[in-house]
């Protein structure tokens, strides 16, 4: 067989996993390409970790040129348009074609769809501003912490409020917990409600033992500075506000015949094959329907077992053998909860009627569990 070359659009969790994946798999002969417009990887998973000054910038990022190590080829660009019945991307005004083509694009965050919430708060859902809510979080002298999410879609259930029990756990740690209450404004009926009724009251639990106020269904319409105003007509002032923003889906999308009316990517639930032939997707930029009605979450522990089954699948398409790879729609996720511990969630997500999710009680395993991930990653991946 003539070489091949596998184009992977992205350099996110779904992607680096897909190239070394690939690259294990592949005949040095055939060439493994990622494109992302950042230099660097950076673990969204730890950008909790320096919202609390656990972590440094330094220590969670890493050049992705240094997949060149392993053979991977690194381009450095944006993506403009992608083509996907002649599998080809123009990235930054050059054309590049391949065999096989990979979406990794994730999803953009859009915080200027709430108007006044990027001016009147902070999010940790990116390393800039994960390090500017750190910086903060050291000099708030107490008061009224608001943690939301600005939008019922968003990446990663746990985090808003894994977040507020950091925040929760920091603030004791310098003493003003004692003059702070803090609340968690949620556009969603329940806590990872998508996890099922266990999950949901696990989280809520583990939200009141530390006295962290829950307000389900509590959409955001609008925020300035020491206020947000709620869909609902309610307002609540903030001292310090906290968010979760809105996602969209990537531009470079538009037009190319792989999106629906949303703008994500419909694949095969299993294989993660697109409407084209030879081209997938993986991770955030995919919208999967669950039997319950709501969405596969977007989560980096589903990007990375997609991407490991595509690359799979991928490298024996090139050896001329049956691609049987499948996701099948488990998933795994540690919840911090601060003070050192955290809890451990895990189950079928394409179970029906609902999902199936086991929920561990916190400890210092499931934290240490994390960490142990956090550097499978930084030193296994890149």
């Amino acid at each position: 067989m003539r070489d091949q070359t596998v184009l992977i659009l992205g350099g996110g969790i779904g992607g680096v996993v897909a190239a070394n994946a690939l690259r294990r798999r592949l005949p040095r002969r055939h060439r493994v390409l990622v494109v992302d417009r950042e230099p660097k990887f950076a673990l969204a998973a730890s950008f909790l970790w320096i919202m609390t000054g656990a972590r440094r910038p330094a220590q969670i990022t890493r050049p992705l040129a240094r997949l060149a190590r392993k053979g991977i080829e690194v381009i450095h660009g944006e993506v403009e348009r992608v083509e996907p019945a002649a599998r080809r991307a123009v990235v930054s005004g050059r054309t590049i074609e391949a065999d096989h083509v990979v979406v990794a694009l994730g999803a953009e965050f859009t915080p200027e769809a709430v108007p006044g919430l990027a001016d009147a708060g902070h999010t940790f859902c990116t390393l800039d501003g994960a390090v500017a809510l750190r910086e903060a979080l050291a000099g708030f002298p107490g008061g009224r912490v608001v943690v939301l999410t600005a939008a019922p879609a968003y990446k990663c259930p746990a985090a808003p409020y894994e977040a507020a029990m950091l925040i929760d756990a920091l603030l004791r740690k310098r003493g003003v917990r004692g003059n702070t209450t803090i609340e968690v404004h949620s556009a969603e009926p329940a806590p990872m409600g998508v996890a099922g009724p266990e999950a949901s009251t696990a989280v809520r639990s583990m939200l009141e033992a530390k006295g962290i106020a829950y307000h389900p269904e509590h959409q955001i319409a609008r925020a300035e500075r020491g206020s947000v105003a709620f869909t609902d007509g309610a307002t609540v002032n903030a001292d310090l506000l906290v968010y979760v923003p809105p996602i969209a889906p990537p531009a470079a999308l538009r037009g190319s015949g792989l999106v629906d009316e949303g703008g994500w990517v419909r694949v095969d639930r299993h294989t993660m094959e697109t409407s084209v032939p030879n081209v997938y997707a993986v991770g955030d930029v995919t919208l999967i329907p669950l039997a319950m009605g709501k969405p596969l979450p977007r989560a980096g522990v589903f990007a990375h077992a997609q991407a490991e089954a595509v690359a799979r699948n991928i490298a024996a398409t090139v050896a001329g053998k049956a691609a049987t790879a499948r996701f099948d729609g488990y998933g795994a996720c540690f919840i911090e909860s601060g003070g050192g511990g955290a809890g451990f969630g895990s189950g079928n997500f394409y179970a029906e009627p609902r999902p199936v999710v086991r929920m561990r009680r916190p400890s210092p395993l499931w934290h240490l569990g994390k960490v142990l991930f956090e550097k499978q990653v930084m030193w296994g991946w890149l």
